[in-house]
């Protein structure tokens, strides 16, 4: 079973060296047993050492993440290759790790290795990071002795899974921010402008255009009921959280929901599906059963729909039925990979049909991000122009009716 993730503690420490010379500093660790460990390989004898928390900065440029986790497998692969022993390959690594979480980590990794584990249980013993599917690959690398190749496979997975989901959240971001910022324009002009033209109309001692009627009146909801409003939307938004979080159907449903959005639903559709063959290829190519690729392909995918999907195809697939049967059944796959899937079947190259097929649409959402800007632009225009123009449209009616009264 995997760790749960650790804390990083500071320990601030007073010592001597071996010549006797009094030294003194901090260093992060997850506990004091660590830390006292630290020091004994750096041949400081502690006379006192006391546990903090880091600050916020410390903490996080000395945590571990994925990307490192990335870095740490192309070195592993490039040093394997190059014919470096693992023990020496972890030691190499750990000193010229930068991150006091990636030092400790590998020491444990090498700690739990010269105890007599293999590297996949060491891996998992050390760090969450190391998933199960990172782990699996790594043990039928050290089975089949062809540990240095997994590594290689692992780091291009992880690359490219990084790249893919770097360029979903841009595409995300763009639109975000622009529809935001139309919100906030529209929410000010309501506001803060709205309400100056009101107290010119009330002069008038006419009756105002309906149109303009109704956009005063939007501005005084908005007065009066704005923080209520706030709140409501605030509740709203946790409601959600929650309920995607607790309900399984709920978060079905939107992640279906998230699928069907105009454009963006494509690029994640796509996304997903460059990450499922993307994952069963790694694990086919390594010589991980089908069915085993199914399941790290369904644990890796982040679509509650697709998961689903996959858990699907795998059932199918454990009862004898050929893969591109079992993934045309579920209708969820498009006719191009199901046309693949099934070449590579029959010609006994899966696993290049399934990395063909992750390279397309690799590609396809390259595209599309790149040319979001273009491909949103004209929406973007009449958005604001709608919500903007219908403002400036509202409060310049009543003039004209002026004007045209008085002439």
């Amino acid at each position: 079973m995997a760790s749960k993730p650790r804390k990083l503690y500071a320990f601030q420490w007073r010592g001597t060296t071996a010549k006797g010379a009094k030294v003194k500093g901090q260093l992060l660790a997850y506990n004091e047993q660590d830390a006292r460990h630290s020091l004994t390989e750096q041949r400081v004898r502690i006379i006192k050492i006391k546990r903090r928390s880091p600050s916020s900065w410390v903490k996080r440029r000395n945590t571990a993440n994925a990307k490192d986790i990335t870095l740490f497998t192309r070195q592993m692969a490039t040093m394997l290759e190059a014919g470096v022993p693992l023990g020496e390959t972890l030691q190499l690594l750990k000193t010229g790790s930068k991150k006091a979480e990636m030092k400790l980590i590998i020491g444990q990794i090498y700690s739990h290795i010269e105890a007599g584990s293999s590297l996949s249980q060491a891996m998992k013993s050390s760090s969450t990071l190391f998933d199960q599917f990172y782990c699996d690959l790594v043990a039928t690398g050290e089975q089949t002795g062809r540990l240095e190749q997994i590594f290689a496979r692992i780091c291009v997975y992880r690359e490219k899974s990084e790249d893919t989901r770097s360029k979903v959240i841009k595409a995300m971001i763009y639109p975000g921010i622009v529809c935001s910022i139309a919100i906030l324009v529209t929410i000010g002009m309501l506001l803060f402008v709205i309400p100056t033209f009101k107290d010119i109309f009330s002069s008038f001692n006419a009756e105002l255009p309906w149109f303009t009627q109704k956009v005063l009146g939007v501005s005084d909801a908005i007065h009066d009921y704005g923080v209520y409003m706030l709140i409501g939307i605030i509740l709203a938004a946790l409601a959600f959280k929650t309920s995607y979080q607790k309900s399984y159907a709920f978060r079905l449903k939107a992640s279906r929901f998230s699928l069907r959005i105009p454009i963006l639903g494509d690029v994640l559709t796509k996304a997903t599906l460059s990450r499922f063959t993307r994952t069963l290829a790694t694990t086919f190519s390594a010589g991980i059963p089908l069915l085993n690729g199914l399941s790290a392909a369904g644990k890796t995918a982040n679509n509650t729909y697709f998961k689903q999907v996959i858990e699907d195809v795998h059932k199918q697939t454990s009862g004898g039925r050929p893969l591109h049967r079992a993934i045309r059944e579920t209708d969820a796959f498009p006719d191009m990979m199901i046309q693949m899937v099934m070449i590579g079947e029959e010609s006994g190259a899966l696993d290049d049909m399934l990395n063909k097929v992750a390279g397309l649409y690799e590609a396809d959402v390259d595209n599309t991000v790149d040319n979001l800007g273009k491909i949103l632009e004209p929406m973007i225009i009449v958005l604001l122009g709608v919500l903007i123009g219908s403002l400036v449209v509202a409060m310049y009616l009543p003039m004209f009716d002026l004007m045209s009264v008085m002439g």
